[in-house]
């Protein structure tokens, strides 16, 4: 089991990989075209809204309540059954995403003065992030069913295409700025216009995958089936409790419209950064393990479930703590090489800076929640997960307002963070005293271990990184060649490290490389 934990999370974040690096090409493409001004303000707010409510009912909250109740009609073995439980889910959620649609169109002017109240002075700025929010709000219908169409290959074991399909997303938006924002009278439209584009061309990618399988659904309008009502009834709780970090994210886009012009900006460029080793890890093994975790609890496999679970958060050790490490020390010269041209110019990389490392702080809180979180969602257990998430959205509250005085956007990203922190631990806590996880053997070695192999990383990352107006001076290539050399040696000097110390998953690598490219395809495929 753990070797297919492995192989699956494997499978989800190499293409996630991919996504996350095309991601950063559009992010660079758009901090050179349009800075982090009015024009990307009013972008990042529309956008983050059908984002949100696609991420709280068509994502997150849909998928782990979907796919236990999915896996349970795969296991029964009754084929027409599941496919009416397919065909009943389709229909409602087009119906209802739909709505959601039409019903977001109808109120963007109302939505932008309660999601941005500190776009009220601005007519200009409120006008044109509702024509924005009108624009893209077609996109929630789309990307529900994307999520819909994911969840149903990943209960299948069919990981790749759905971790591949959000690459066109991003691919639409670098052609709406490169290509179609010059031929508008507005710039920044041409990207609203590249949302809609990427929602409908990444439900057209999944069907055929779906078709292969003979999974593609048949929408019919049954409410009241039984599976479909399970579904619902589990997806209440879930709303708050997996999306605690999304709605913190929100109050932050609300918070930070009160700052300084492209405070909003900050915190975005911040968050993209920050959500590269959330989303190729910590999505990617959230992803692999509820599955993997669903099919254990039907099974009445406990040994395996417990197994399973040692390994998620071991490996939750073994990345988020250097991934937290490398964005602090390196964030600067990071922004610098990715956005710094054109319209960011080196005083937004400064401002932004403090919210990325603020962010970068709760890197592991935020993938332990991905990781405990399905846990529970294997036994259709929603309650436990949305106390915990109730608590930690409550705490982020308190703290934005106790930190944004003291430290402005940062103060937002650090609030987040610890809440993340708060989130995993309640989530964990239950976990240890029901007996469903208890830590195995060796625990206190692998986490010195992975110190002695972080402390590595920051050594030699801090020895070969150049000072900041040395970055500045350089031109792009040498910028890139420039953190190329400073990731490699700090990565070489952890996985090294790693491996002398005799971290097992590190020294397994190798082996499931060879595997992987020399012995045949493996999961996912």
């Amino acid at each position: 089991m753990a070797s297919g934990l492995f192989r699956s999370t494997a499978v989800v974040g190499g293409m996630t990989v991919i996504s996350r690096l095309l991601g950063f090409v559009r992010d660079m493409v758009l901090a050179r075209a349009f800075g982090a001004g009015m024009a990307t303000d009013a972008f990042f707010v529309a956008f983050k809204l059908p984002n949100f409510f696609r991420r709280l009912f068509g994502e997150n909250a849909f998928a782990t309540a979907f796919v236990p109740v999915l896996t349970d009609y795969r296991e029964r073995g009754d084929t027409e059954a599941l496919h009416r439980l397919l065909g009943a889910v389709a229909g409602l959620l087009a119906v209802v995403a739909a709505g959601g649609a039409v019903a977001g169109m109808i109120a963007a002017p109302f939505l932008v003065r309660v999601l941005a109240p500190g776009f009220g002075g601005d007519a200009a700025k409120v006008a044109l992030t509702a024509d924005l929010l009108r624009l893209t709000f077609p996109y929630l219908l789309f990307i529900t069913l994307v999520a819909f169409a994911g969840g149903i290959l990943n209960a299948f074991g069919r990981f790749a295409v759905p971790a591949f399909t959000p690459v066109l997303l991003n691919v639409a938006l670098i052609i709406a700025a490169l290509w179609a924002a010059p031929a508008f009278e507005t710039p920044v439209m041409a990207l609203g216009w590249g949302v809609v584009a990427g929602g409908l061309l990444q439900l057209a990618f999944q069907v055929p995958a779906l078709a292969r399988r003979g999974l593609l659904p048949r929408p019919r309008w049954q409410p009241w089936h039984a599976g479909v009502r399970r579904i619902v009834r589990l997806m209440g709780p879930n709303v708050l409790s997996v999306s605690v970090a999304q709605i913190s994210i929100l109050v932050d886009t609300i918070l930070a419209s009160l700052l300084q012009e492209g405070s909003i900006s900050f915190l975005y460029y911040s968050d993209r950064l920050v959500q590269f080793p959330v989303g190729v890890f910590g999505i990617a093994l959230g992803t692999a393990i509820l599955p993997a975790l669903s099919g254990q609890v039907s099974r009445g496999e406990e040994a395996a479930y417990r197994a399973t679970l040692d390994r998620g958060l071991r490996l939750i050790i073994i990345i988020g703590l250097p991934a937290t490490a490398g964005l602090i020390l390196l964030g600067g010269p990071i922004l610098t090489t990715l956005f710094q041209y054109g319209a960011f110019t080196p005083a937004t990389t400064a401002l932004t800076y403090p919210s990325l490392a603020a962010y970068a702080l709760g890197i592991v809180g935020t993938i332990g929640v991905k990781v405990t979180a399905p846990a529970f969602y294997s036994r259709q257990d929603t309650r436990t997960p949305m106390r915990a998430a109730a608590w930690a959205m409550g705490a982020n509250v308190v703290l934005n307002f106790l930190l944004i005085g003291p430290l402005a956007h940062a103060g937002l990203a650090l609030a987040t963070s610890l809440a993340a922190f708060l989130n995993a631990g309640l989530l964990l806590g239950p976990l240890v005293a029901q007996g469903r996880f208890w830590p195995s053997p060796g625990w206190t070695g692998h986490l010195l271990r992975v110190a002695g192999a972080l402390a590595a990383l920051v050594a030699a990352g801090w020895a070969v990184t150049p000072a900041p107006g040395v970055w500045h001076a350089a031109g792009a290539g040498v910028r890139v060649a420039m953190l190329a050399g400073c990731v490699a040696t700090a990565g070489v000097a952890y996985l090294g490290t790693a491996w002398l110390l005799g971290v097992s998953e590190v020294r397994a690598l190798p082996r499931w490389l060879h595997q992987r490219f020399f012995d045949g395809p493996v999961g996912g495929r």
